[in-house]
């Protein structure tokens, strides 16, 4: 019996361990973790769980092409060779592209914080971009682009990384790391470890709200409320970074009360002068300021008025200003603690106590994910989040949120490959100009209206890698109703997940310790960035699977792209990644566990000199912007304003008490994974769970099934009870469809309400009006008793042991 033990990382989830793969005899029989990778201290249950989903007998092993029509119970799958596959799909996507245009071919990929696509993702990128088509549904206006890409409106960059190592408060909002992200995990262990504080803001008391030294209960979707009123706090008591608002953010600019757009120099003496303007408190006169040259050389930013107002003379009248300062204070002064109590259901002494700890322990570290991003104000509640950690001028400083050097690769997604005229046509941009269509992502919602209605224009064809739209977004039904009218979709997984059933083809994913991949630079430490690794495949594939790559390098042969595409060569694609770092794939080679770049971090990069003017920061002002004259532009509110949820008990009526919420578990990877009994032993039935109060008042106990209601559905589900819920609230999980025949649990109809399909309750109608997302995680319910079950399974049981 021979065995191998191979140095590589775990690409399942964002965390992406560093790991050692042990085989025997051409089998995976462990993966272990490596505390020599620079992510390699532990491994999650699903890492652990790598041997069982590598031998998973579900895997999709040979390219299918459907025989029956999209409205069939069975599609009728017939196999077929690659060959026949990919010149089918080929020839049909090239003629939507020629009848219809490029953009009548959507493409889909699911979250690489979620699944391995991040072995492929640069190349999908590619495709997409070559292909000409600006609609690829991405998800992330219900994933990342809040903290990546909302969290610019604020600082030009997406959230920095949070330095556990050197921190003097951890701050995690809407962000439980122990389901998401393990060395975040490890990071907040680390910091407790070295007496720093941690302050969770959570509906649920899991992961790292344990043992926090604040754990804020907050009312789901009220979160900007919260923001608001610890800032409030802070500015009352003088708890801010002042030095740090009045030098690097454009809080000391004047606003024109009028026109609420910032006072040009030009506005008091007609002159066309654009440059904006502060109020030098001492010289008690305007202080020019110059975005691309920054304060005038004799103006001390010491000087300049962060609070009030002023009336000068313009050529047509007085002009009256406020500092967006002092406009940001008030709008924190309509939400004091005792207001906020009743808005976030957070008792006011917890709030003020949290504003105290944030200022007595800088610097401060945050993170915000999910949990800020699922609501129908998640821009402007993430704009409120990051302007609070501004108060505590923790940005790119030790111990606050930092990014880290990473290595200078080359970028090959193939952006400039799409003409900008083509990358307007993205479905949704009209509506969302600011929001992710920008940057070619579109919501499930534009896509059904594309399909069904033809409205903006018509989508006739879909390519996926690994997406469960029907699943995993919002208004399921509608999306099965526009998968049925593609004209032709093809879809790449490693099994056949429910979206996958109404492709014409559907094409075999290998598993990724069956493939090579390229790792530029790990998360979320300075070590883990400077790591460059090729993992290896340290197993045949199984079947005639095929990875990602692999797929995309023979469809755009195929299609005409090969000279793009280095001919079908994927080494020759790495190698020009690599190109810029001096480093060939050989070299790689012979360093199965990576080789690290000397790379060192730089903080405080906001105030380097480029050509003798501070860089700042890449916004409208080149300040950190407490006030968005850009959001102003397009219609929404300059200042982080907090708008209630748009689906509430308020608003759903009185058969709707209680607000519904949902939380990822551990033990899966969204829709993934329900199917692999290591994993599903954990919790093998579809979880909301209650109070044990509101339970008691609809007759409820510990593991009954009950029907979860809101206004567009229902679901059944099994109870479980938690103290530490907010009576008011309900907690779901989501993703549930497959069976599991090991454990003798039947697979559940995703699109029926005896299933436990969480997005059949949650309606696209009411979205976030900036970034489109809908209201996953808070959202009107009732649960009352499935009067056909009652009592505990055995399964249920020993989970609950």
């Amino acid at each position: 019996m021979s065995e191998t033990r191979t140095p590589t990382f775990c690409p399942l989830c964002r965390s992406r361990c560093g790991a050692i793969a042990v085989v025997r005899d051409e089998k995976l029989v462990a993966l272990e973790a490596d505390p020599s990778h620079p992510t390699g201290e532990a491994l999650c249950i699903k890492g652990k769980a790598a041997p069982e989903i590598v031998a998973n007998p579900n895997r999709l092993l040979h390219p299918l092409i459907r025989t029956a029509p999209k409205d069939a119970a069975d599609p009728q799958w017939r196999r077929a060779s690659w060959d026949e596959a990919l010149a089918l799909v080929a020839g049909k996507l090239s003629q939507i592209a020629r009848t219809h245009g490029a953009e009548a071919v959507a493409f889909a990929s699911t979250s690489p914080s979620g699944a391995p696509i991040s072995d492929a993702l640069v190349w999908v990128e590619r495709l997409i971009n070559r292909f000409g088509s600006p609609n690829c549904l991405y998800a992330t206006e219900i994933c990342n682009w809040h903290k990546d890409h909302a969290h610019e409106f604020t600082w030009g960059v997406g959230i920095r990384s949070p330095d556990f190592d050197d921190t003097g408060c951890v701050l995690l909002w809407g962000h439980n790391p122990t389901a998401s992200w393990l060395d975040h995990t490890l990071g907040v262990a680390r910091a407790r470890r070295k007496r720093a504080k941690v302050v969770v803001v959570d509906p649920r008391r899991a992961g790292p709200a344990i043992g926090a030294d604040a754990w804020l209960r907050v009312r789901p979707g009220t979160d900007g409320a919260l923001a608001l009123s610890i800032a409030h706090v802070m500015l009352e008591r003088g708890w801010f970074d002042a030095a740090f608002v009045r030098q690097w953010s454009n809080g000391p600019l004047l606003v024109r009360t009028d026109t609420g757009r910032f006072l040009r120099m030009g506005d008091l003496d007609g002159s066309g002068d654009a440059r904006l303007a502060a109020w030098d408190r001492v010289a008690s006169r305007p202080a020019p300021y110059d975005p691309q040259r920054g304060y005038d050389a004799d103006i001390d930013t010491d000087l300049l008025a962060l609070r009030g107002g002023v009336t000068l003379d313009g050529p047509h009248g007085t002009i009256t200003c406020r500092t967006a300062f002092d406009l940001y204070a008030a709008q924190c002064r309509d939400y004091p603690p005792e207001r906020a109590a009743e808005i976030c259901w957070v008792p006011a002494a917890e709030i003020e106590r949290t504003a105290q700890l944030l200022h007595e322990s800088r610097p401060v570290c945050l993170y915000a994910w999910t949990g800020v991003g699922q609501h129908t104000n998640a821009t402007q509640t993430d704009r409120a989040i990051a302007i609070l950690h501004m108060l505590t001028g923790s940005h790119d400083v030790p111990g606050g949120n930092f990014a880290p050097t990473l290595p200078a690769a080359a970028d090959m997604s193939g952006r400039d490959l799409m003409p900008p005229a083509q990358r307007a046509k993205a479905l949704g941009l009209h509506e969302r100009p600011l929001g992710p269509p920008a940057r070619g992502w579109v919501r499930t919602d534009d896509f059904c209206r594309a399909v069904l209605h033809g409205e903006p224009y018509a989508v006739a064809g879909l390519v996926a890698f690994g997406a469960n739209l029907a699943v995993s977004h919002a208004d399921s039904r509608s999306i099965v109703d526009a998968l049925k009218r593609l004209d032709f979709y093809v879809h790449c997984d490693v099994i056949m997940n429910p979206t996958a059933q109404f492709a014409d083809v559907v094409l075999p994913v290998n598993m990724p310790f069956e493939r090579d991949a390229l790792r530029i630079g790990f998360d979320p430490t300075q070590a883990a960035a400077r790591r460059v690794q090729y993992r290896h495949a340290i197993l045949p594939s199984q079947g005639e699977s095929r990875s990602d790559a692999w797929i995309i390098f023979q469809l755009a042969q195929r299609l005409g792209f090969g000279a793009d595409f280095w001919n079908g060569d994927i080494e020759a694609g790495y190698a020009a990644i690599l190109a810029p770092l001096g480093i060939t794939l050989d070299t790689l080679r012979q360093s199965p566990a990576g080789i690290d770049l000397p790379l060192a971090p730089r903080y405080r990069r906001f105030a380097e000199l480029v050509d003798g003017v501070p860089r700042g920061f890449a916004t409208p002002t080149r300040k950190a912007e407490i006030y968005s004259e850009r959001l102003l532009e397009h219609g929404q509110s300059p200042l982080p304003d907090y708008v209630p949820p748009m689906m509430s008990p308020e608003t759903a009526g009185p058969a709707y008490p209680l607000v519904l919420t949902s939380a990822k578990r551990i033990y899966f990877n969204h829709s993934q994974h329900r199917d692999i009994a290591a994993l599903r032993r954990r919790m093998p039935d579809p979880l909301v769970e209650l109070h044990p109060d509101t339970a008691a008042a609809r007759g409820i106990v510990e593991g009954d099934w009950v029907r979860l209601r809101t206004p567009r559905g229902s679901i059944r589900m099994r109870v479980t009870l938690d103290s530490h819920l907010d009576p008011r609230v309900v907690s779901s999980t989501y993703g549930w469809w497959a069976g599991n025949k090991a454990l003798g649990l039947p697979p559940l109809d995703p699109f029926s309400e005896d299933g436990a399909n969480y997005n059949l309750l949650i309606g696209d109608d009411r979205l976030d009006p900036i970034s489109g997302s809908a209201p996953h995680r808070s959202y009107a319910c009732e649960v009352e008793k499935d009067a056909g079950s009652a009592g505990v399974s055995p399964a249920f049981a020993r989970s609950k042991a």
